[in-house]
């Protein structure tokens, strides 16, 4: 693309977001919509939406939870483009739209969207000029609150029958894990931990607010006092003098990055580990990050459901 065409994509796009002319909500989307209430206020959006670009994770879990295939999706970091736990029916044919937190406009723009899901956190930034192609629907965050999130995705996406259905197979789907954990009470007895190695930081223990929290509690499962200490319940960071805080009776780990860089690679062979009960007890187990962090939905939580019952069963 030539500089000079990339200055004129940005200028229409800009034009459009001042003077609200064009085909997104600053003027009405074409056919019969609908209004949904949104972190930026009512939207008014198409009710049977057929061009949609999501430009997180959690919004394109959500999409393909409810049988929806965007036609274009930010790009995930990954080899891809996409997490690895979609699978390549799941995500063929999306369009790369530019990275999450920095989309492309001009992409987006000419996929000729009907709607455009994302977050604040990412894209509050972008939103005027996001809302000047199509209607644009922003949750308040990602992450922890998902379940809500989901609910909001679903009713810009006009699924909220199939939204119900999913939640439903969500809820009997941990009902299960805990019974193949040996009930309630045996799986609370239980606690459980989550680290996450991350490049360029210290390694971090997941609090219980969290998206990951979530899932652990809807099977039941109990977490050690450490996560108490997370700052506003989301995380807790330790030092690798200090990994054996993360101690429990079940510890899952993930790296983000480079596992040198990470530290990965310096506490896995650290004295500390190896003493820890979880590890002497064998019931330290490597996860995929993509899955038990990045995915943010019900069909990530699924897998992570699947893989609670294999490894703690």
């Amino acid at each position: 693309m030539s500089r000079t065409r990339a200055l004129t994509t940005t200028a229409a796009l800009a034009a459009l977001a001042l003077t609200g002319c064009g085909t997104g909500q600053n003027a009405a989307p074409e056919g019969e919509t609908r209004t949904v209430n949104t972190a930026m206020g009512k939207v008014r959006v198409p009710v049977a939406p057929k061009r949609v670009v999501v430009l997180d994770t959690a919004e394109l879990d959500s999409a393909i939870t409810l049988g929806v295939k965007p036609v274009g999706a930010t790009n995930a970091g990954t080899r891809s483009g996409f997490l690895g736990y979609l699978s390549k029916d799941q995500v063929s044919g999306i369009k790369n739209v530019g990275t999450i937190g920095s989309p492309n406009l001009e992409a987006v723009n000419e996929l000729k969207p009907d709607l455009i899901l994302s977050n604040k956190a990412r894209d509050a930034k972008n939103y005027t000029s996001l809302k000047a192609i199509a209607p644009t629907v922003l949750t308040e965050t990602t992450g922890y609150p998902w379940k809500e999130n989901f609910r909001v995705h679903a009713a810009a996406l006009g699924k909220k029958q199939a939204a119900a259905k999913a939640v439903a197979a969500y809820r009997a789907h941990a009902r299960k894990v805990t019974d193949a954990l040996g009930g309630p009470d045996r799986a609370k007895r239980t606690e459980v931990n989550i680290v996450r190695f991350v490049e360029g930081a210290d390694t971090r223990v997941y609090g219980e607010k969290s998206y990951i929290a979530t899932v652990l509690k809807d099977v039941g499962l109990g977490r050690p006092a450490v996560v108490h200490r997370a700052t506003d319940g989301f995380s807790y960071d330790v030092s690798p003098e200090r990994i054996d805080d993360a101690d429990a009776d079940a510890l899952f780990y993930a790296t983000y990055g480079d596992p040198k860089k990470a530290k990965e690679t310096q506490i896995l062979r650290s004295g500390l580990w190896k003493r820890m009960a979880a590890v002497r007890n064998e019931r330290s187990f490597r996860i995929d990050d993509e899955t038990w962090i990045q995915g943010i939905g019900y069909t990530a939580a699924d897998t992570i459901l699947d893989e609670l019952q294999q490894r703690l069963g």
